[in-house]
């Protein structure tokens, strides 16, 4: 009695045994370590192995049902070594007629020895009926002709990379294929074969394969690399309705097409002809795109992109900064390789690129830190408390360089006069290239822009008038409080801001002097400085409302005599409220119960710092203060 066994593909388990069944090469095909000792064991077998014909097969009786599987697959590896050895009688001459036949084996075909050297990985079939081998691993081989492969139904795995194929119609015959990696041949064309329904991964890298074929057969497919080929234009992927990474470096490919709606995540496109980013506004759930050595000049085309984290566009030709604007809105993105592109020339590009994608972890290949975004930020867009004392030092430096001398003249400025006014009374009126020379010699106590206009008060200016006990009335936008805070000089600074902004509207456009921006940018500025106010307790000595211009002069003169000592304070009752001579349209201190009004709130900062102010300005010995008049508003110091 001896073992009969049932071939299947690639290889399988089958249940039965007959007294005589008549072999041919089995010792060839035979796995090491795999036998049978017994009725009714199982043993493994490879496909394409030669029986007997139907005459002896008939003569032998039924072949019997596969015995059920169990529920452990066998190994395959690790059987006793003693075990008697599944073979034919005269095992011996069956070898040497094995070893005649392999030496006439045509050159680069596969057979059924190379084949079974590959097979790995046992587990259920796909019908789940039988143990079968599941991948097969065959790479530089330098096969040429697989065809063999064809009987090998049950493969889900196939790796053939390095090779010499140039065909591979037997895929045909795999329809339970899941991977498969066919890199490094010499195909030049893919899937050319029936489409295993089930197919997920396939790599046709490194071929010579000149144009993409019709892929509407492949559903299921999720992984498709065609790297280092000849394609010319992307097709046939509109149905790839699963298709999440997409190889297609190292190709000809001069526009990015046929790509719409696809679930593609990661996607490569290095090393083409490529000049323009488009076709890839409708991938919606893109995560990393390579598009390093194309010919590329525009960002345009990246921005939408909600789910990108990785881009790659190391050289390329992306000349200008203003095209991070195209990603800067991205808000998962955390790298970005720009190196080897001409806008890396631009000075401090580094921090520019920082401080316009500040979500980005990792630039040019270099990990950004927490400092290096601080310092972009303070470069590009510093908050006004970095400005002021920036503004400060170069004063300060300029001004200890120059000798000290006392000049008398108003404050200069580099916009026109308006009607009415006079240069050198009421502003010096100089160009833009004079007031820079300015700031280079330190003559400047503070600068700052409002209204695209340079102003600037002279430091001599201020002593000279404070030498000869007088008070100086400056008006000043917010931008040059906080620079005048930082200086050696303690002026009291009075907040003149209207409740009414339609009011006040009105009063700008009757004058006739000022353009409608520069009315509606005064307008808009009305609730910056109350939430100023608001927000920083004590930030300015007092409030006084310029509904009725008249009314609000009346009460800054009276507060610049009492603190020039020319008038007593007599209308002070209490230290919690003061209310001066024309009503409660001055606020020192705020009073008990808020005052009615749209923005009495906004007008009445916390008290927590008002005693210490209100001493400030009725102890303070004569000196200078400030009046900051602008469009809508005065502040005085």
């Amino acid at each position: 009695m001896m073992h009969r066994c049932t071939l299947c593909s690639p290889i399988g388990w089958r249940g039965g045994w007959r007294e005589s069944s008549p072999w041919r090469r089995v010792n060839k095909w035979r796995r090491p370590g795999l036998s049978g000792d017994g009725a009714g064991s199982g043993v493994l077998s490879f496909s394409s192995l030669f029986m007997a014909g139907s005459e002896e097969r008939r003569r032998a009786g039924s072949i019997g049902e596969p015995l059920p599987p169990s529920h452990e697959p066998p190994l395959a590896q690790g059987f006793p070594e003693e075990q008697p050895r599944l073979g034919p009688p005269h095992r011996e001459h069956e070898e040497e007629d094995g070893e005649e036949e392999e030496s006439e084996r045509a050159e680069g075909v596969l057979d059924e020895d190379t084949a079974a050297e590959g097979l790995h990985t046992l587990g259920y079939s796909a019908p789940g009926t039988e143990y079968v081998y599941l991948h097969l691993s065959l790479p530089g081989r330098g096969l040429s002709d697989i065809s063999i492969l064809s009987g090998y139904t049950h493969l889900q795995k196939m790796e053939l990379s390095s090779n010499k194929i140039n065909d591979l119609s037997c895929i045909s015959h795999m329809p339970y294929l899941l991977e498969l990696n066919a890199s490094k041949n010499q195909l030049t064309t893919f899937f050319n074969f029936k489409a295993p329904k089930n197919l997920r991964e396939a790599d046709f890298s490194y071929n010579q394969i000149p144009k993409m074929q019709d892929l509407s057969a492949y559903h299921s497919l999720t992984k498709l690399l065609l790297d280092f080929n000849e394609i010319e234009e992307i097709r046939g992927l509109e149905k790839c309705h699963s298709l999440t990474q997409l190889g297609l470096s190292h190709n000809k490919l001069t526009a990015i097409r046929g790509l719409q709606n696809l679930p593609i995540k990661i996607l490569n496109l290095s090393f083409n002809q490529i000049e323009k980013v488009n076709g890839l506004k409708n991938l919606k759930k893109l995560q990393r795109v390579d598009l390093s050595n194309n010919k590329i000049n525009s960002l345009q085309g990246l921005e939408e992109h909600d789910l990108l984290e990785f881009i790659n566009l190391e050289e390329n030709q992306v000349a200008e900064l203003s095209e991070l604007k195209w990603i800067e809105d991205l808000p998962l993105l955390r790298v970005l390789n720009l190196l080897k592109n001409p806008l890396q020339e631009e000075d401090c590009y580094w921090l520019s690129a920082i401080f316009m994608l500040l979500q980005v972890t990792e630039l040019d290949l270099k990990k950004v830190s927490v400092e290096e975004k601080v310092a972009a930020v303070n470069n590009q867009d510093p908050p006004p408390e970095v400005v002021a004392a920036e503004d400060h030092i170069i004063h300060v430096l300029h001004n200890i360089q120059q000798p000290q001398r006392v000049l008398h003249r108003p404050c200069h400025t580099t916009r026109t006069a308006y009607f009415g006014e006079e240069n050198r009374l009421d502003y010096y009126f100089i160009s833009q290239k004079a007031f820079e020379e300015m700031v280079t010699a330190g003559n400047f106590l503070l600068t700052y822009t409002y209204s695209g206009h340079s102003y600037g008060l002279a430091r001599d200016t201020v002593e000279s008038i404070a030498r000869e006990g007088l008070a100086t009335c400056v008006h000043l936008e917010i931008e040059g409080v906080r620079s005048l805070k930082n200086t050696h000089f303690k002026p009291r600074y009075i907040l003149l801001v209207p409740k009414d902004k339609k009011k006040y509207e009105e009063h700008l456009r009757r004058t006739g002097l000022f353009s409608r921006a520069e009315i509606e940018e005064a307008v808009a500025r009305v609730d910056m400085y109350l939430q100023i106010n608001q927000d920083f307790p004590g930030y300015f000595h007092a409030v006084i409302n310029t509904d009725e211009l008249d009314e609000a002069f009346t009460e800054l003169s009276h507060l610049v005599k009492i603190y020039l000592g020319l008038e007593p304070p007599e209308f002070l009752d209490n230290i919690q409220g003061t209310k001066s001579r024309a009503g409660s349209r001055t606020q020192l201190l705020p009073e008990e119960e808020p005052s009615p009004g749209e923005v009495s709130d906004f007008l009445e900062p916390s008290p927590k710092n008002y005693p210490r102010d209100l001493q400030d300005v009725l102890n303070a010995a004569p000196g200078s203060v400030v009046r900051c008049w602008i469009p809508k508003s005065w502040e005085v110091f």
